[in-house]
């Protein structure tokens, strides 16, 4: 019964633009989430320098202060 997590990294987030509303399909299309996940977790590996909106399952501390330190939010 273990979960399978589809992991994306932060420093990944900054090829959508400014202002961009990031979710599972937009991650899908981007090609950084593949097969079948029970869910997509954002770590915290790099920076991101634009705004975004980041809708996620599950986040770490240093992903959403360093999504929010570049003015976005996530939601989990």
């Amino acid at each position: 019964f273990r979960k399978v997590w589809a992991i994306v990294n932060v420093k990944e987030l900054n090829r959508f633009p400014a202002g961009s509303v990031v979710d599972t399909e937009a991650l899908r299309r981007e090609g950084l989430v593949k097969g079948t996940a029970n869910g997509v977790k954002l770590l915290g590996d790099g920076e991101v320098d634009r705004k975004l909106t980041v809708k996620v399952d599950k986040a770490s501390r240093s992903a959403v202060e360093k999504v929010a330190a570049a003015g976005g939010t996530v939601e989990v």
